[in-house]
């Protein structure tokens, strides 16, 4: 994932201990303090059963993952609020946090009760009504955080009468649901090394998935399953196997472009020099998987090798950098991958959350599959048995001298390394059979230095730097899945960044860095609504329904990676 030039290392004095197996009874007692409860939390507040989680597609009234269900298709089914009274929409309330700085959180919403992240790792719990603060912790940071992109969250997971939130310090912490209060805490891996977790994980069958961040630092990637109860280590995937990381040697990418590796000399490096960097390697895991409960499979997708942009100190395909890759829920064993770009020495991994959904095979007939949205501005369509590629879109962004290779003077190429599709999540309408995706275009150059391993220090090999004077803006796009062609796209002054939400009134929201947070129509893109939040609406919006009236809402903060104007607010719209 790009760091862009924001990258931070914080050393902050407070220190937690014998975390590795989990706090003990008085760390419990001090993180409860710091826990504010500002009145009783709501009656209605239900503890989420696994049936509410697996039937959470088709609920109108609540949204119990952060990206609408386990499909991860980001798509409410109700429709109260659609194309022909949009435009009505009014502000029900905007609530306030603390933390002036980035915000990514999609917010839960359980009977009425909304559960938000911030930077830094807040959390607050409020009347998604009308604002109303029930609690609010705070997370006692270790001693050392070090992270890429911000000091983001982008949300909580919900089972039962317990939150799940992974933290800048690589801490998996669980969280009671009606108070606010630590109920446990581990280490999911040492932030001294490079480990952080800014994603919103997912809970399913009493396992808590998560992955996690250090792509730049030199980390080895995974994914891991914790029990939901105790907070113990169930199974660990390591997206950086210890042998076989080398791959296939492919010459081109997944749309079949030559990506002018030098092969010969890759191979003699690692006859030279030996395979055993796998710990280093990166293949960081930064957004929620998605679960097929049908086949027991989870899909999640990885990010780039380290260092970034320095590919000889890594020869190889760099296994399973850049891929989609599906493992069994219950075991985390490997199941099937598919790499997009082989030994990426651009920075463009796979970072926006895959998806399940209906579409188009081969043979024309429908069946179920597995999308990505790429950095590379393409939409690729998977079987979920093989992962084997269907078909990918029409591209959404400019690409120019693709793949040109990194030198020390610079070499330019586009999509830079933000993307096309960066982490923001998509969205699928069923009925449109359209797949929107938010994109950047933001022309740079790529620049290689030679980089030994730093020890958990930034580990780019380079940088890739922005182009002065060249336009940068955002690209809205409507992808037809069954065909890959793309229906609409609409351009916004900015690059977008954030994640979208489609709805069954036929709407797609989005925002945008300058503050605008915007609905278009899903069938054509016309827009239909704006609001200007004053801050950069960069998180993905929700929808719910309270008491028979339905509400939108979106969090206002800004972008650290993009320098967007940085806010503390949650929006919530509704009609009069």
């Amino acid at each position: 994932m790009n760091l862009h030039s924001h990258v931070t290392r914080i050393a902050l004095s407070l220190a937690l201990v014998g975390l590795a197996s989990g706090a003990n009874a008085d760390e419990i007692q001090g993180q409860k303090e710091m826990s504010k409860q500002a009145s009783g939390i709501s009656k209605e507040l239900i503890p989420v059963s696994q049936a509410m989680l697996n039937a959470a597609a088709d609920d109108k009234n609540n949204w119990l993952h952060p990206n609408g269900s386990y499909a991860q298709t980001r798509y409410y089914p109700a429709s109260q609020i659609h194309t022909g009274n949009v435009s009505k929409l009014k502000t029900a309330f905007v609530f306030q946090t603390a933390v002036l700085e980035s915000m990514q959180t999609a917010p839960i919403v359980v009977n009425g009760v909304m559960f938000l992240t911030t930077s830094y790792n807040h959390v607050y719990a409020i009347d998604a009504v009308t604002g109303e603060q029930f609690w609010y912790y705070k997370h006692k940071m270790g001693p050392i955080t070090t992270y890429c992109c911000g000091p983001n969250n982008r949300g909580v997971a919900i089972s039962g009468d317990t939150l799940f939130m992974g933290t800048l310090d690589a801490k998996l912490i669980a969280l009671d649901t009606k108070t606010g209060a630590l109920v446990w805490e581990t280490e999911i891996a040492d932030p001294e090394l490079g480990y952080s977790e800014t994603m919103a994980p997912t809970v399913v069958d009493g396992k808590v998935l998560i992955g996690t961040n250090g792509g730049e630092y030199g980390i080895r990637g995974f994914v891991k399953a914790f029990d939901a109860r105790t907070g113990k280590l169930i199974w660990t995937f390591y997206t950086i196997p210890e042998k076989g990381h080398e791959g296939v040697w492919a010459e081109n990418d997944a749309t079949g472009r030559n990506m002018k590796r030098d092969i010969a000399n890759e191979k003699a490096l690692l006859e030279k020099n030996g395979g055993d960097f796998y710990k280093t390697l990166g293949g960081g895991v930064w957004m929620t998987p998605a679960v097929d409960l049908d086949t027991r499979t989870v899909y999640f997708v990885v990010g780039n090798p380290s260092p970034d942009l320095y590919g000889d100190i890594r020869p190889g395909d760099n296994l399973y950098t850049d891929s989609i890759v599906a493992v069994d829920l219950d075991s985390g064993a490997y199941k099937a991958h598919f790499q997009y770009i082989a030994h990426d020495v651009w920075d463009l991994d796979a970072v926006s959350p895959p998806i399940i959904t209906q579409a188009a095979g081969k043979d024309g007939k429908m069946q179920k599959v597995v999308i990505h949205g790429g950095k590379t501005g393409h939409v690729y369509v998977h079987d979920p048995k093989t992962l084997e590629l269907i078909r990918f879109s029409d591209a959404m962004v400019p690409q120019e001298n693709m793949w040109v290779l990194p030198t020390r003077d610079g070499a330019r190429m586009l999509p830079g390394a933000n993307g096309g599709v960066e982490w923001n999540p998509m969205a699928v309408n069923p009925k449109t059979r359209l797949a929107y995706a938010a994109n950047l275009h933001q022309p740079m150059t790529y620049h290689v230095e030679e980089a030994p391993y730093p020890g958990g220090k930034l580990w780019l090999g380079g940088a890739f730097k922005v182009i002065p004077g060249e336009a940068q803006y955002g690209i809205l796009s409507a992808v037809n899945i069954d065909t890959g062609k793309i229906g609409w796209s609409v351009k916004t002054d900015q690059p977008l960044m954030g994640g979208v939400l489609a709805t069954a009134g036929n709407l797609v929201l989005t925002g945008e860095g300058n503050g605008m947070f915007n609905a278009y129509h899903a069938k054509t893109g016309k827009k239909l609504w704006s609001f200007q939040t004053g801050a950069g609406v960069n998180a993905p919006p929700v929808s719910y329904t309270v008491d028979g009236k339905q509400y939108i809402a979106v969090a206002a903060g800004g972008n650290t990676q993009l320098d967007f104007k940085r806010g503390n607010s949650v929006f919530v719209f509704t009609l009069p």
